[in-house]
């Protein structure tokens, strides 16, 4: 076999086969042609347009959610506490503003973070365990409460001393001023977070739930998704009691649909 080469990128391999006749040798010739595809595009995808696209950007780093994350309305988001994986994540949001409801110093890395990409902090520390309650009487509590055929929502409110537990107080107060940023569209888009998304975030969603006029068999549906197994009693009647009246003049750019 010889291989001649030619130009225009182009090679030729011609094989000879000898054959012995009567006359003479004789010979066949083959002909290959090898083509250059470094500059053929790859095939479209299947149910591509023919039209040209725009290269796809480039994107640094893999977006990882921090858990339990989800969106809440326009502009508003929920998630556990966002750790360094989570940063590209929460970038690609374009966040004005996070809530944490955790009693912790905020974590220097996450400081840096927000600095960097010009993210407002409002911190109104919950600790965990308030929104339990003692120890023994929440079921009996709750049950009290569902029970009375004259209950009416609202007859017990949070930040009243008819409530026997001394850390409604605190917890309404804090749930009130965090409802205040989360309702300022000047802080859009915004993330709610505590340690796991789950009870503290939840409370507090669930309190904006009832200014969007939101029946509370949804409101609590909604928390059960995200506590599970860990739903508290407490937190859902605290979510009940919510006295939402002096908020309401607070004017709500995003949906307000019942349900």
């Amino acid at each position: 076999m010889k291989l001649i080469e030619k130009s225009m990128n182009k090679t030729k391999f011609m094989t000879m086969e000898e054959e012995e006749e009567d006359r003479g040798e004789g010979f066949h010739k083959i002909e290959v042609a090898m083509v250059d595809r470094s500059n053929l595009s790859p095939p479209p995808a299947a149910g591509a347009t023919a039209t040209a696209t725009a290269p796809l950007r480039e994107i640094s780093g893999d977006l990882i959610p921090p858990l339990n994350f989800a969106m809440v309305d326009n502009g508003i988001f929920r998630s556990g506490f966002p750790d360094t994986a989570n940063f590209p994540f929460i970038k690609s949001l374009g966040l004005r503003s996070i809530i944490s409801l955790c009693p912790e110093p905020y974590p220097e890395n996450n400081m840096q973070f927000l600095k960097s990409n010009g993210i407002s902090l409002f911190q109104f520390g919950i600790d965990g365990s308030k929104s339990k309650c003692l120890p023994g009487l929440e079921n009996e509590v709750w049950l009290h409460i569902w029970g009375s055929k004259h209950h009416k929502e609202g007859s017990y409110t949070n930040g009243n001393s008819k409530t026997s537990e001394p850390f409604v107080d605190i917890l309404d107060h804090k749930i009130r001023e965090a409802l205040k940023v989360l309702l300022d569209e000047k802080n859009h888009p915004l993330l709610i977070h505590c340690k796991r998304g789950k009870h503290r975030t939840g409370c507090l969603v669930g309190c904006m739930r009832k200014l969007q006029k939101w029946c509370l068999t949804s409101i609590f549906d909604e928390y059960q998704r995200f506590a599970a197994a860990k739903a508290r009693v407490s937190d859902q009647r605290f979510m009940e009691l919510f006295d939402v009246s002096n908020l309401k003049h607070i004017p709500m750019s995003f949906s307000c649909t019942s349900r």
